[in-house]
């Protein structure tokens, strides 16, 4: 937590490249639905969570793909990414069939390592003082600080790690010396 607030921001540049990341529920009845974008502060890339805007457990598929599609729109977002590995080979169709959606550019994402490994070089980015909330998300931030490897993973934490590592890990050119992408 003491890393979060170090790391706040109240304000933020504006962003040349925005992420809607969804991660859908296998365990908890909730998927994860985070905004993050990049700016260069200082000659280095940061990023900055810009929103959660998850649905309660339990919210329909469709409810959950019209928050997400919305999301996109309102933040101006480059791409939505959604990972498929535990039953989230529905995301692109589902966004396609709802209002909104036919256009928006969507990238499926399939995880290839373990947890841990894929948040690792993500919480690096906070250390570095690279990454940055935009204000206060209680409910994400709980799920940041009380993780623990080996137990059943929070959505918004994996949708947080999954629009980070589509914004800073995955292209070379927003990729820190140093931090590796393990997904």
């Amino acid at each position: 937590r003491a890393t979060l607030d170090e790391t706040r921001a109240s304000d933020h540049p504006a962003p040349y490249r925005i992420v809607v990341a969804i991660d859908p529920h296998a365990t908890s009845g909730q998927a994860g639905i985070i905004i993050a974008g990049i700016a260069k502060q200082s000659g280095d890339v940061h990023g900055y969570t810009l929103d959660d805007v998850t649905l309660p457990a339990g919210s329909s598929v469709a409810d959950v793909c019209l928050a997400a599609v919305a999301a996109y729109h309102k933040w101006s977002a480059d791409i939505l990414v959604g990972e498929v590995n535990n039953g989230g080979d529905w995301i692109e169709n589902a966004i396609r069939n709802v209002d909104g959606g036919q256009n928006v550019n969507y990238k499926t994402i399939r995880a290839t390592r373990g947890k841990y490994t894929r948040a690792e070089p993500v919480a690096a980015i906070f250390e570095q003082g690279r990454g940055h909330m935009v204000g206060f998300f209680p409910d994400l931030e709980d799920e940041l600080c009380s993780w623990v490897p080996g137990d059943n993973s929070p959505n918004r934490l994996d949708a947080m790690v999954w629009a980070y590592t589509e914004l800073m890990l995955e292209g070379k050119e927003y990729a820190k010396p140093g931090v590796k992408s393990y997904v």
